[in-house]
C-alpha cells in the first residue's frame, strides 16, 4: 500500500499543502496524512502515519524537506521504516525520484540528503559572513525598532487615561508591546 504524507510550516501555506496533496494522489496513495505544523514541532499526523504503516507498504513524501529536518533525521526515519519492512518514496529529491526498496535508491537517498545538508550549511555560512561583513562596514543596523522606539508615547497616552487597545490602535503597534512597555517586569 502507498501511504502518503503531505506537510506545510504554516496555515498560510495552503495552496502548498493542496499541492502535495494533489501529488500524492497522483502517486496513487492510497491512504494520505497531512498536517499543518513546523518541522520541529510535534507532528501528530507523521506519527500517525508511522503507526499506520505495514510490512509492505511504501511511505511516499513530494520532499524531503516535507519529513526530515536533516540528513541525520532522515536516515533515522528510513531505519524506523525498514525495522518495519516499510520503504519511503521521496517523488522529488533533487530533481529525481527516490525509493529506498533498492540498494542503489537508499545509496542516492544518503548522498543526495548529505548534499542537500551541506548546500543548507554552506548557505548558512555565506549568510552569517555577509551579516559580519555589512555590520563592519555599518550597512546592516538590524531590523528597525518598532515599538520600543514609541515608549514614550505610550506611557504618555496610557497617562492620559487611554486603554491599551487604543494607544495600540493610535500608535499602529500590537497590544501585546503595549503591555510590555507599561508592564515590563511581566
Amino acid at each position: 500500500m502507498l501511504v502518503g504524507y503531505a506537510r506545510t510550516s504554516t496555515q498560510e501555506q495552503e495552496t502548498g499543502l493542496e499541492a502535495q496533496l494533489k501529488t500524492l494522489a497522483a502517486a496513487s496513495c492510497e491512504k494520505v496524512f497531512s498536517e499543518k505544523v513546523s518541522s520541529v514541532a510535534q507532528r501528530d499526523q507523521l506519527e500517525a502515519a508511522l503507526e499506520f504503516v505495514r510490512q509492505g507498504d511504501t511511505l511516499v513524501v513530494t520532499r524531503m524537506d516535507r519529513l526530515a529536518r536533516s540528513t541525520q533525521h532522515l536516515l533515522e526515519m528510513v531505519t524506523k521504516l525498514e525495522t518495519k519492512g516499510v520503504a519511503l518514496r521521496i517523488l522529488d529529491f533533487k530533481g529525481e525520484a527516490v525509493d529506498t526498496k533498492s540498494p542503489q535508491g537508499k545509496l542516492i537517498l544518503t548522498m543526495f540528503s548529505a548534499f542537500a545538508q551541506f548546500e543548507r550549511e554552506l548557505m548558512l555560512e555565506r549568510q552569517r559572513d555577509g551579516i559580519a561583513k555589512a555590520k563592519a562596514e555599518g550597512a546592516y543596523k538590524g531590523r528597525k525598532p518598532t515599538a520600543k522606539a514609541k515608549a514614550e508615547d505610550v506611557r504618555a497616552l496610557h497617562a492620559e487615561g487611554l486603554s491599551m487597545s487604543k494607544i495600540a490602535e493610535r500608535l499602529n503597534i500590537g497590544k501585546g508591546s503595549v503591555h510590555r512597555i507599561l508592564n515590563p517586569a511581566s
